[in-house]
């Protein structure tokens, strides 16, 4: 007599590649749908005048990456999730106008690249430079987006202090995964509140660090030192700040500014 519950018998590995086959087939017919939607993109940013203007959205960028990551999934991981998507945007950013990487890795360069391409994806044309300078210089032409590392030997975000058209608008990597902080990403883009941001302010306050990081603290920012190099510090702060943010206004330092914000990591 057959026993009754019996587990049935797990899928054979011819099964299973076949299974795999019609799956890879249907991803390619969206895949080719979705590039298609981005050429239209285009064509009706063309038809109201907009055409070559930069659609980078980071803050869109951000929601659509949460929400994604918010689904049930059983065997996707949160890297390959952001890596298949970040693609996806590259590409269709690339169709629809200018859109190039100008890349100083500091002491680091192949770090600095491979974080780039982790955020931006494989579309972009990319160009290391040898200065910090050049990527700065680079993200301000059309479709610029510059990225530098972090490093202890120069304050190059100091002087996006005197350039008001430019943003940082993400930190790299994007996932706590992949590792710490070690680069910013900036261009000419609207940098909005996503949510879940930390916001990058730059001082010459005198005092130690630990001094402005209380300062803030008794004014409810919560903050955190960066780099300091050259009498000036970065500091990260827990959540979106408006440049004239009277908090700000109060912090030690008579030379200091927002320099923009960027969306915490997405798998915290």
């Amino acid at each position: 007599m057959a026993e009754t519950g019996a587990k049935s018998a797990p899928p054979s590995l011819e099964e299973v590649r076949t299974r795999i086959d019609a799956i890879d087939a249907e991803l390619l017919k969206l895949l080719d749908e979705r590039a298609s939607l981005a050429k239209a993109v285009a064509a009706a940013k063309a038809a109201a005048g907009e055409a070559g203007r930069f659609g980078l959205k980071p803050g869109r960028e951000a929601h659509l990456l949460r929400r994604l990551l918010a689904q049930p999934r059983s065997g996707a991981s949160a890297a390959l999730v952001v890596r298949v998507w970040r693609e996806m945007i590259g590409e269709s950013l690339k169709l629809q106008g200018p859109f190039h990487l100008a890349v100083w890795g500091g002491r680091d360069p192949a770090r600095a690249v491979e974080l780039a391409r982790l955020r931006f994806g494989s579309a972009p044309p990319l160009r290391q430079v040898a200065k910090p300078e050049e990527a700065i210089a680079a993200a301000k032409t059309p479709g610029g987006v510059g990225v530098a590392a972090l490093a202890p030997d120069t304050a190059w975000w100091g002087r996006l202090l005197a350039e008001p058209k430019l943003r940082v608008f993400a930190a790299l990597p994007c996932l706590a995964a992949w590792g710490p902080m070690s680069a910013l990403s900036f261009g000419e883009v609207e940098v909005e509140p996503t949510g879940d941001d930390v916001t990058f302010w730059v001082t010459d306050a005198p005092q130690s660090a630990a001094a402005v990081e209380e300062a803030l603290s008794r004014d409810g920012a919560a903050a955190t030192l960066l780099v300091e190099t050259g009498g000036l510090k970065l500091f990260m702060l827990a959540g979106f700040y408006q440049a004239d943010d009277p908090r700000l206004a109060r912090a030690p330092g008579r030379l200091s500014g927002v320099i923009g914000a960027a969306p915490a990591p997405l798998d915290v």
